[in-house]
């Protein structure tokens, strides 16, 4: 057998691999996420929904920059007057501030919980409801009998899950989909200007399932999500520019 019929033959059998797993194939009616090459990273190219999405943070800063990131996913899953519930034991959240993000306060049911045991029966409870778009908490520790029943109702629903971890003692083995670690990066600003830039992330995908891991830098733009390598190329032309004038 010749190398592209190889080829072919692997690429037709992981294609069905994924669709005996039950993992939807990409059609014009799944709207992208607008992630790029990020969201290349998932089966099929397609940001999973229906499923339950981990991310970890270490710190405040992590912890403020993933609730920024987790915002702009919502406010592409909510795009269709979605409805998202938020629940955590923190009050830390500025509900307007998610505004920015393209998520409507408006539409979001925030919960607080004392205990972290409520919040994961909360979050149990609430992506049972098959007319939630989306349901975030967080927690502090998650282990793999408690994510996989979160797993477990998300697929019966299909209703998209977020849990965020504020410094987990354990990073064990857990049933959620994808893995995720934001951390901060310099603002990228408009075009050169001076002032306060938009929001940037260092995205790191440490697993997913049925996909492939990996590293990417983002914006939060007007237009939503881009790589930073765009935005700073916008700003190395405006300085040439700016100098081939004799501004400089």
């Amino acid at each position: 057998m010749q190398t592209k019929e190889k080829q072919a033959l692997i690429g037709q059998l992981k294609k069905d691999l994924l669709v005996w797993q039950g993992i939807k194939q990409k059609s014009a009616d799944v709207l992208p996420m607008g992630l790029g090459s990020l969201e290349e990273a998932f089966p099929n190219g397609i940001f999973p929904r229906g499923v339950i999405h981990e991310f970890v943070s270490f710190d405040r800063v992590g912890g403020a920059v993933s609730c920024g990131f987790i915002a702009g996913l919502l406010g592409k899953l909510m795009r269709n007057s979605g409805i998202c519930i938020w629940i955590s034991g923190f009050h830390t959240l500025f509900p307007t501030a998610i505004k920015s993000f393209g998520v409507d306060p408006e539409k979001v049911i925030f919960v607080r919980m004392g205990r972290e045991k409520d919040l994961l029966w909360a979050m149990e409870e609430a992506l049972k409801c098959e007319g939630i778009t989306a349901v975030l908490a967080e927690i502090h520790q998650l282990d793999f009998v408690q994510s996989r029943r979160l797993q477990l109702a998300v697929e019966k629903s299909g209703v998209t899950g977020f849990i965020l971890q504020h410094n987990p003692k354990l990073l064990g083995a857990t049933a959620c989909a994808a893995r995720w670690k934001i951390s901060s990066r310099p603002s990228q600003l408009e075009d050169g200007l001076p002032g306060i830039g938009h929001p940037s992330w260092d995205i790191e995908l440490l697993k997913v399932r049925n996909g492939n891991p990996g590293r990417w830098q983002m914006t939060w733009t007007a237009g939503g999500f881009e790589p930073v390598a765009k935005t700073r190329s916008l700003t190395e032309e405006w300085e040439q520019s700016y100098a081939n004038q004799g501004l400089a």
